[in-house]
């Protein structure tokens, strides 16, 4: 399959609502010669990536706007644009190619219209996008909903963020401190001729100069080290871990941190590992064997703890609760599609519920670590400020990091170019059990 055509079927399912890149774009990639999954992977991440700022230029080059039935020949366009505007495929072989597509779709009347608007975009695109650019949509590239809530929450960082959340973001590394201490491990890379650099906040994290295939670095099969996010990997060590101690976590998928836990703190007592869907579990069970690790894997509704809770109370619970994604757009950027502005006060209220629902398995004296990959407070301190405010017997601890910027409660990990993802921590503690 031609990978113009595999993306734009990919896209396709975003724009309707109906799939997130990473459950439609695998079953395109299987139709894919393996020479061109590279670039199927590029054309589909990159026009998601771009995807307000072509919208709103396909928009001033059409007459009108493409029927629903339509957003396969909509995102064929995208893909069109955004090989003009944002690659060096040369212009020919982007339009011809593109335009080809069109058969495929069983929509041959397209192949008229994707030619001229694509040529035209080729003329005057460059010209149309300057006088456009007043348009902080344009600019940044981000839906206006949340171009807007960025400028408002950080009024001084909102562009930089953007700007973050448009680069391609670093590929990291988390040592398994089991085998090798990070000093030892970027030794070994050093050995098979990869440039990296340590992590400045998780004294596990490694960053890698370029990403690079997982089987060409030492011992990954081994377990001798992951990829996961600097921002991800602070949440070990802020739960203080001891020998002996049960650890819940909380919606767990795809188990990164869960398996951080436990190369961080060899003598746990027990971790408990609960997400809602089974096929998510299966990754976490993976990264478990690799890593040679053990955990009680529960799939269910972590609110439900008649279902799945033993009555054992735990010493520390690691909360990493759904939220909107805005921290981690560079690595899904079709969050800018899937995302609504209505979507973040539902998530709230969800992340409210389960704070309350597992509150009661914490013992007295033990610690929650609460986190999402969200850049808005109303998912973070805000949820945090109504959670202390019903809860009498909950107190809010000092996180031992200096990463980030420090909120009402917690602290805000902003996405940085070539850093850490966006991320947020509060960490509480339970001071006494609520009365009965």
């Amino acid at each position: 399959m031609n990978p113009r055509l595999a993306a734009a079927r990919a896209l396709a399912a975003v724009l309707s609502g109906k799939a997130s890149l990473n459950s439609s774009l695998p079953a395109q990639l299987d139709k894919v010669d393996e020479r061109d999954r590279g670039l199927t992977q590029d054309l589909a991440f990159g026009t998601a990536r771009w995807q307000p700022r072509l919208e709103l230029l396909a928009a001033q080059l059409l007459q009108k706007p493409f029927k629903a039935a339509d957003a396969d020949v909509q995102a064929l366009l995208l893909v069109g644009l955004y090989q003009l505007f944002h690659t060096r495929i040369p212009a020919h072989a982007a339009i011809g190619e593109t335009v080809g597509c069109a058969d495929k779709l069983k929509k041959p009347w397209a192949k008229a219209l994707l030619n001229a608007v694509l040529r035209r975009a080729q003329r005057e695109g460059d010209a149309l996008l300057a006088d456009m650019q007043r348009d902080p949509v344009v600019r940044t590239a981000h839906p206006r909903w949340l171009q807007k809530a960025l400028k408002a929450f950080w009024p001084e960082q909102w562009e930089a963020i953007c700007a973050a959340n448009n680069a391609h973001p670093p590929m990291i590394l988390r040592a398994n401190r089991r085998h090798h201490s990070r000093d030892a491990y970027l030794a070994l890379l050093g050995e098979a001729g990869i440039s990296a650099s340590p992590c400045v906040y998780s004294r596990d994290g490694i960053v890698l100069a370029e990403a690079c295939d997982v089987r060409s670095l030492p011992g990954f099969a081994e377990g001798w080290v992951s990829v996961q996010d600097e921002a991800a990997q602070l949440a070990a060590d802020l739960l203080e871990l001891a020998p002996g101690q049960r650890v819940l976590d909380a919606c767990c998928a795809p188990g990164g941190k869960t398996c951080h836990l436990l190369e961080a703190e060899a003598g746990l007592g027990h971790v408990v590992a609960v997400d809602l869907e089974a096929k998510r579990l299966t990754r976490v069970r993976e990264n478990l064997e690799r890593l040679q690790l053990q955990a009680e894997l529960i799939a269910c509704d972590a609110r439900d703890t008649a279902s799945w809770w033993d009555g054992k109370p735990f010493q520390r619970i690691l909360l990493d609760a759904p939220c909107s994604a805005t921290g981690v757009i560079r690595r899904h950027p079709d969050i800018k599609l899937t995302r609504q502005a209505d979507d973040i006060p539902a998530l709230a209220a969800l992340q409210g519920e389960l704070l309350d629902a597992l509150w009661p398995t914490l013992e007295v004296g033990g610690m929650l670590l609460y986190a999402t990959c969200s850049s808005l407070p109303t998912e973070n301190t805000e949820v945090i400020d109504a959670f202390l405010a019903r809860t009498p017997g909950a107190r809010e601890l000092d996180l031992a990091t200096e990463a980030g910027l420090r909120q009402p409660h917690g602290r805000q990990l902003l996405a940085q170019e070539g850093g850490h993802d966006g991320f947020y921590y509060a960490k509480l503690i339970k001071i006494a059990a609520a009365r009965g």
